[in-house]
């Protein structure tokens, strides 16, 4: 039962998504994905989304009715500890429309946020955390360094006022982009954010370990933050990428007006989406230049199938 479509009995309108990651040692971890997969079967029909297991712990986001979504956090609390809150766990809770994912999967992973340092283990150390109330404080003093953590796609959607961007494709550039451009004898004060704060405990147990000694970062992520924070006292500009359906949130954490192309998984906004180069499923200016003929038609047929098959919803 791997990638089942549980949540095609859901019938409400609103599913509630929750967002989590918890740094905790997992010995088995073919049995306990098993064991999810047997509770979500008999228990929560309505779930989608996806769990990443790892030796390191649990990350993901999933999507389902109020009700199976109880079930399903209260099993894997059970399981895992996800409510414990504290050092290197988080749990958050938003809200989607329409279905935010196509299917449930629980996927193994070597690491929950692949960096390939050893040295950045947060169950050892990481930065300082702080609160969403306490972060505009911090981020506007002269002396701190604001360093986005995420990939390139993502922070085009938005980031804070006075933010540094490393412009990294994938995360395990991260290391090599601080090695460049920090010195930890000069860069006393360095403050980092990601989407909901995963990257960043990884981050910053990374830069504690290369000499760092003043690292923070925003505790829940930016997801958080636009939850938490009034929009007329955000430092925020944009909204926030999420990996999902509803591609970004914005203050308050309600959907935003972004789309992604289905083809290069490129953010567009909606005036990128009136271009020429745009189809739904199949291309964007990003990409349409360097699709084949035979990689076209083959995302028009996809497009087409899943038009059909959620014409009726």
């Amino acid at each position: 039962m791997h990638g089942i479509n549980l949540h095609m009995t859901q019938t409400q309108d609103t599913y509630q998504v929750a967002a989590m990651y918890r740094f905790v040692s997992i010995d088995d971890i073919p049995a306990l994905r098993q064991e999810i997969y047997d509770f979500a079967e008999a228990n929560t029909p309505s779930i989608c989304g996806t769990l990443l297991l790892a030796p390191e712990g649990v990350n993901g986001t999933i999507a389902a009715s109020p009700a199976d979504m109880d079930k399903m956090i209260g099993f894997l609390d059970s399981k895992l500890g996800v409510r414990s809150g504290g050092v290197a766990c988080e749990l958050k809770f938003s809200h989607a429309s329409k279905q935010p994912f196509n299917r449930f999967k629980v996927r193994p992973k070597k690491e929950l946020i692949t960096l390939r340092r050893l040295e950045a283990d947060p169950t050892k150390q990481v930065g300082e955390y702080v609160a969403p109330k306490d972060w505009n404080a911090l981020i506007s003093d002269p002396d701190v360094i604001l360093i986005d953590t995420r990939n390139d796609y993502e922070t085009k959607v938005g980031m804070f006022e006075g933010t540094i961007d490393p412009d990294i494709k994938i995360f395990t550039e991260f290391p090599d982009w601080v090695e460049k451009n920090l010195d930890a004898t000069k860069d006393k004060k360095v403050a980092m954010f990601c989407t909901g704060g995963i990257r960043c405990e990884k981050a910053s147990a990374y830069m504690l370990a290369h000499g760092f000694e003043n690292v923070y970062h925003l505790k829940g992520g930016i997801l958080e933050y636009l939850e938490t924070i009034p929009a007329d006292a955000s430092k925020w500009d944009g909204d926030c990428f999420v990996f999902d359906h509803r591609v970004s949130v914005g203050n308050g954490l309600e959907e935003g007006d972004w789309s992604v192309c289905h083809a290069c998984r490129e953010p567009l906004s909606a005036a990128e989406i009136l271009r020429s180069e745009y189809e739904k499923g199949v291309s964007c200016h990003h990409c349409a230049s360097t699709l084949t003929p035979e990689r076209e038609k083959a995302l028009r047929a996809r497009q087409d199938h899943y038009n059909e098959r959620y014409s009726e919803e």
